[in-house]
């Protein structure tokens, strides 16, 4: 039931949030209006859909946040904090409800909800709901980890990210929510896009725009209303909604959640380290509200907690990474660029010391069949202009080359041969060998990685990209490499961890055919895809 004081709030405000009659009845003696039903909003307060996260053995966190009208100033909410009830039940139809209560939508959170979940059992699917005043929100379905330890036959999720709105149309949601029994999705970053409308990127030699498919008024973030607004747009998509009610989803941020290529404290344009870090308390607030982050991940000024541990019984111990809040400024200057002294040095780092101690101690201590890596910049080195002057992408772990070194060397030292990397951020699929040492083809390979399309972002896309040809030829332990939208899903068992790479033939218009390009194999004791 709502608690809201109407008697602090204008005529206007009310109207346009709880409608006439309403107003009417709180303009009635209290002892009358206490008879009354509580006030109906104007609009569905659940426009903006539900989720689940981070699954756990005993549950995990559901999601909602109440907004009338999403993408106005205010979202049509007035300053108040409203109760919200939730329901998890044991059956899509709600017969056997096996928690439920009420939680407090508040103004200052920008009327989200996060419900942290516990006391379900381990390894089955569970669905949940939430109810204001008379208004239901639709339902979700979560699947809850493993029991720790315990053997598991099978995991199957989903990756995906980067979804730029104006670029295209989320034909490769729709085709994830329909991928039966998820127990995961894997959100990689680049959740929204902060700027304006971008141009399509092709090339780092070209950039042209082209009409968009989906235009929107898109103007520079800076505020927390504006950052709240954008993630409104979109989340009213009902591809994306669907997406969230299928399965819990681990999301990690990359760029683009801030300001393209932040790191630290430091942005693209140069602004003053202290000014950027308002900005980043603003996005963070924004990012926490709209997706399903325990309270662990609170943000605390510009920070918040996201890298993280989740294990999946023995099978899969999942180590989410964050590339971004802890690492040293780009060198060369950013960019795609040659070589520079900076990329060799020591002092270096994208992970920070104390998340990449945390990243080594849950590596030796896994006892898991597979170990995963789920992050966001490319972890393979990568000659970006094969045949002129060696270009590498500043803004990934290719310009981190200590730091990348003291993680493959750790992985190969102690014999870690079953790590799976997960990365996304270059809006194409690169599927390939991580190798020790860069450049040397005849290096060991101690790891995979598996690197993500975007959803949206690129727009239509096609087979390859006009260079890609001779990357391929310049990297030969690149197996992969293709220019379309989609996503990848993974099917993980004791015996081999399949990855099935899914595009689409356009998402310029909705209603994209989706195909699987290509099926990779990895033996857990040995690293490195087999093309299935």
């Amino acid at each position: 039931m709502p608690i809201l004081d109407p008697f602090r709030l204008g005529r206007r405000q009310l109207l346009k949030t709880f409608g006439a009659a309403a107003v009417t009845a709180l303009s009635l003696p209290p002892t009358l209006r206490q008879s009354l039903a509580q006030p109906v909003f104007v609009a569905p307060p659940f426009q903006l859909g539900v989720a689940a996260g981070d699954p756990a053995p005993d549950g995990f966190v559901i999601w909602t946040r109440l907004a009338p009208q999403p993408l106005e100033p205010g979202y049509g909410m007035p300053a108040q904090p409203v109760e919200v009830d939730w329901q998890v039940a044991a059956d899509d139809r709600f017969r056997t409800v096996v928690q439920k209560g009420t939680a407090v939508a508040r103004p200052e959170l920008g009327h989200a909800v996060h419900v942290e979940v516990a006391g379900l059992e381990p390894g089955r699917p569970y669905w949940y709901r939430f109810v204001a005043g008379t208004e239901r929100s639709m339902v979700g379905r979560a699947r809850t980890a493993p029991a720790l330890g315990a053997p598991v036959e099978r995991l199957r999720f989903a990756v995906g990210g980067c979804q730029a709105y104006e670029h295209g149309h989320y034909t490769a949601w729709r085709c994830i929510s329909d991928e039966s029994d998820l127990d995961f999705i894997y959100h990689y970053g680049d959740y929204i896009y902060e700027g304006g409308v971008r141009s399509f990127y092709f090339d780092r030699h070209q950039e042209r725009t082209l009409p968009t498919p989906r235009p929107f008024d898109g103007r520079e973030l800076y505020s927390l209303d504006e950052y709240r607004r954008r993630y409104a747009l979109y989340k009213l998509d009902p591809n994306l909604q669907m997406a969230h009610a299928s399965a819990a989803f681990i999301p990690a941020w990359d760029d683009h959640e801030v300001d393209n290529n932040w790191v630290a404290d430091r942005d693209q344009d140069g602004t003053p380290p202290e000014v950027f870090l308002l900005r980043r308390i603003a996005a963070a607030q924004a990012y926490y509200e709209n997706l399903p982050f325990r309270r662990s991940a609170w943000p605390l000024g510009p920070a918040m907690q996201i890298y993280r541990r989740l294990s999946f019984g023995s099978l899969l111990d999942l180590h989410v990474l964050d590339t971004r809040q802890f690492r040293t400024d780009q060198p060369c200057g950013d960019g795609f660029k040659a070589p520079c002294a900076g990329m060799d040095a020591d002092t270096a780092s994208v992970l920070g010391a104390e998340q990449e101690k945390w990243l080594y101690d849950g590596l030796a201590a896994s006892k898991a069949r597979w170990t995963g890596l789920a992050q966001q910049v490319m972890l393979m080195d990568m000659d970006r202009e094969p045949g002129e002057e060696d270009i590498r992408n500043m803004d990934s772990w290719d310009a981190y080359r200590a730091a990348r070194t003291r993680l493959l060397s750790f992985l190969h030292d102690r014999r870690i041969s079953n790590t799976v990397v997960l990365t996304g951020d270059e809006h194409q699929n690169w599927i390939g060998d991580v190798k020790l040492r860069a450049g040397d083809p005849d290096s060991p390979t101690v790891a995979t990685e598996f690197l993500a399309t975007s959803i949206s972002s690129g727009a239509d896309g096609g087979e390859i990209r006009a260079n890609g040809a001779g990357i391929l030829a310049a990297n030969p332990h690149l197996k992969l490499l293709n220019d379309q939208r989609g996503y990848h899903l993974h099917e993980v068992t004791p015996k081999a961890w399949t990855a099935h790479v899914k595009v689409l033939d356009k998402v310029s218009t909705p209603g994209g055919t989706l195909s699987t390009r290509a099926v990779f194999t990895v033996d857990p004791r040995r690293p490195g895809p087999q093309a299935a």
